[in-house]
This record gives structure tokens, sequence and C-alpha cells, in this order.
């Protein structure tokens, strides 16, 4: 199977970051753009730009009947999904397959088995992988609430069809309990169109750790490490790492062979992501399995030196993996920090605007990939993730060392965003020491925002009287002045 001419249906960093190593393979590519979406770094790379409607800007990159047709026009013999959108939609995989169109990812079939929380939950356990104790809905809905009883507080409610925090509920007493349940039934209903839940025990102080994989859909898996994820506000990321401070090599070893074995077993085919709860005392358990490339791949290319898209893109083709598991490396350590355009100190409210004035940082060891251009506009039609700035060091403190050089001149102009607060997670003496959990940041709130010196602004001031373009701008004198010549009041 060849592929010759490669559509990205997707957009901002991931777009980018997919065309640059679709090129660099020698691929004719196309990408997507709605009609009222402002230029970013993807439209410049791929060779062809192609219009997309919709009554939002979000269902435009959401209707699966016109991107399949927009494959099929332009003559695309693969899509790339990139991550969010269609990416872990099974109709849309299943649709290409009809159209004879390559999905450079898992089949439908797994990523309908993979994407429903229970039925993967009850695929893992049956296969001896470790779950936490849990109370599915649809084994009894009528017995549901005292199932969940039976599992002991804490709890934590999901959607089973959810993602992204959304729906998730912790519940500490048996008084909230029905509540809860009915809180998370509407979320779910009205994120996911489906309010089935399941619950299971709460690991206190947690940690999020992620084992990234790829297989080549003929029974060979090869894991690629892990990452340490725990760093997350209201469920989401925001900084991720790899190695983990917190596994032991034996632990390490432990986890990433428990996640190839879970791919092996389904078969799996492409890039995903098997992600873990893991205990304080270092017991982990199946979280779910992301069928996809993950916003964090970078930290992971990093610290292996392999191309995850490229071997996406390979196996896609039917050239299979690359390398054997002892042939991929885990050198220095990396850190991602995602960038976005909100306030922290206004409980992260988005910020919008237009972006006057981007100096990226640089250096070595140091690696952006952006969503934005200079003279772009932020809007609220998608997520407020702008960037992502990684960098790799030879050990754990260089690399925190490089990352906050590198937040602190990072310099975006025109909107409010988040780097002051990651520098300050960056400067926190847990983090330094590797002393988190996922409820780090709730723990740490008001240290992590309190009122201080606004590095952001003074940054920016300076690169804004550095920048002669703007400086000029500022300071010319308008017509409508410069035509009174030397009156004085």
């Amino acid at each position: 199977m060849t592929i010759s001419k490669l559509l990205v249906a997707n957009r901002g960093e991931i777009a980018a970051r997919v065309l640059r190593t679709a090129k660099a393979r020698g691929l004719e590519t196309a990408v997507l753009r709605h009609a009222s979406e402002q230029e970013g770094p993807a439209h410049v790379i791929a060779d062809e730009v192609v219009t997309i409607d919709g009554p939002t800007p979000v269902a435009a990159y959401l209707d699966i009947p016109q991107i399949v047709e927009v494959a099929k026009r332009i003559g695309a013999d693969a899509v790339h999904p990139g991550y969010g959108f269609l990416s872990e939609n099974a109709g849309f995989v299943a649709a290409l397959e009809k159209a004879g169109v390559t999905f450079v990812g898992p089949t439908s079939d797994v990523i309908d088995l993979m994407g429903d929380k229970v039925r993967a939950r009850a695929f893992v356990e049956e296969r001896g992988f470790p779950v936490a104790p849990s109370a599915i809905e649809d084994d009894g809905p009528a017995t549901f609430i005292e199932r969940a009883r039976a599992v002991g507080y804490p709890l934590l409610i999901k959607p089973s069809a959810g993602g992204g925090g959304k729906g998730m509920r912790v519940v500490r007493a048996d008084a909230a309990l029905e509540a809860e349940i009915e809180a998370a039934r509407r979320e779910g209903k009205r994120y996911f169109g489906d309010g089935r839940l399941f619950v299971e025990r709460y690991i206190e102080r947690p940690r999020h750790i992620e084992v990234q994989v790829m297989g080549d859909g003929k029974g060979n898996v090869v894991h690629f490490w892990e990452r340490e994820c725990s760093i997350q506000r209201r469920f989401q990321k925001i900084i991720e790492e790899t190695p983990s401070p917190a596994l032991s090599p034996e632990q390490r070893l432990d986890i990433c062979e428990t996640a190839a074995g879970i791919a092996r077993a389904v078969n799996y085919r492409g890039a995903g992501t098997v992600e873990f709860i893991c205990a304080q005392d270092g017991t982990f358990y199946f979280l779910e399995m992301n069928t996809r490339l993950q916003v964090e791949h970078p930290v992971t290319e990093m610290v292996t030196g392999f191309d995850l898209v490229a071997e996406q893109l390979r196996i896609a083709t039917g050239e299979g993996l690359s390398a054997a598991q002892a042939d991929i490396p885990q050198t220095g350590h990396s850190i991602e920090l995602r960038i976005c355009a909100e306030d922290a100190t206004a409980d992260f409210r988005p910020s919008i605007g237009n972006i006057l004035l981007l100096d990226e940082p640089r250096g070595e060891g140091v690696r952006v990939d952006s969503g934005i251009l200079d003279g772009g506009k932020v809007t609220t039609d998608f997520d407020p993730m702008l960037s992502k700035l990684i960098v790799h060091g030879s050990d754990r403190a260089q690399a925190i060392a490089r990352a906050r050089h590198a937040v602190q001149n990072y310099v975006i102009l025109g909107v409010t965003t988040n780097t002051g607060y990651l520098d300050a997670i960056l400067a926190h003496p847990d983090f330094a020491s590797g002393d988190v959990s996922t409820g780090f940041l709730a723990e740490q709130a008001d240290a992590l925002t309190a009122p201080g010196e606004n590095v952001d602004d003074l940054l920016m001031a300076v690169a804004a009287l550095s920048d002669e373009r703007l400086v000029a701008e500022v300071m010319q004198i308008s017509d409508m002045h410069r035509k009174m010549g030397g009156w004085r009041n």
C-alpha cells in the first residue's frame, strides 16, 4: 500500500506537526480550514488548503460526510486525524474505509472497543491486567447505586463514553452519592450523548502514568516508554514529562510491558497510549486507552529520537515497525508545557485578541510546536492551547532549568497566557523533588496564583520596546495630528 497524498483532518499545532513529517517523507499534503479561521502555520506548510463549512468551526471539523467527500475530491489516499475532533471516532474510520481511503490509525473495530471505557475495562480485566475495584452501570442498572456503595469510598464517577475530565466526580460521603451520579449522568448526555456511568475506587494522591505504544496490526507491538502526566488542572494535563520521577527501573519496565501486552491483546495498529492510575505504593491500575497520537507525544520523541508520526505513516503503508524493543532508548529527560490563552489569576478565564508580537524561545534542547502566527487572532472558537513548549536535558534538573528559562522568554503580546503560572509550577519545591499527584495544582492553588511581580508583563514590555516594527507603528504620528502643524493649547 502506498500513500502519495495525505489529508490532515485537523488544525493548529498538531496539523502543522504532522504536515512537516509528511512533507519530509515526500508526500503531497492538504489540510482543512474553516472559512472564519485565521491563517496558521499548517496553512503555510501544506501544499493545498481546503475550505470546509459548518454552522460553527468545530462543527465543520466534526462533519464526517464533508471531510470524506473532501478526501475523495482532492485525491487524498490517506487521512491523518491528529488528536481531538474525529481522531477516535469509529464512524469516521468506517466511512473512510468504505470510501477506500486509508486512515492513519487503528481500525474502526479497535477504536469502537477501546473508546468505550466500560467495554475496554472489561476487555482488559478479562485478560488478567490490573484494574481498580469498580461497579459498572450496564451490569445491572437497578442495583448500580448499591454496587457503587459496595466498592467503598472515596469513589470516582465517570461517564462510560467520556474523556477530558468531563462528567467526572469524586464522592467521599454516601450522602452525596445519588446527587453526584445524576450530575455526572447529565454531563455525560450533554457532552457525549451517552449518560451511562461507571464508578471505581478513587486512589488518594494518585499519579497519572501513560505509556506510548505502537503496533503494526499483525500482532507486533513495542512501547516507547512512559510519560508522567500528573500535573493536571480539572483533569486536564498541562505539564508532561518523561521519564517519570516516581518509577524505579523495575516499576518502569513492569508498567510499560503491561501496556504493550494490552495493545497486543487487541492487535493494535498505529500509535496509541495506555493510561494508568498509580497509587503511592507503586500499585497501578488500567485507566483507559487513547487510540490516537497524544498532545504530549513530543517528550517521547525527545528522549527516544524517534519521529512518532513517521512511525504512524510507515505502519499505514504496511511497512511495519521500524525498530525492535531493544532498539528504543530512553535518553535524558524531557518536559512539555502547554501554552494556553487564559488568565490563571481569574480562574483561568479564556483570553482572546490579536497577536501583536510573537517571540518564541530558542536554544539547545528547546522545541516549540506552535499553532499560531505573528499577527494572528485568538478566538473562543477552539481550545485555548496555542502551542507546546518542549525541552530536553541530560537529566531532570537540567530539563527543569531549560524549561524555566524558555517559558520566561516566551513572549506573546496581545493575549494573556499561562506562562507565568507554568513557571510557578516549575519553581515549586514539590515539583522539583517530584513529589506530586493529580491533585497537586488544586492543593497549591493559592501559592501558584498568588499576586506578585508580573514577569509576563515585564517580558512583553522588553520585547515590545526591542521590536522595531511595533515601536515604529506606535510612535507614528497620525494624519489628523500631523495636519495640526505647530498649534498648541
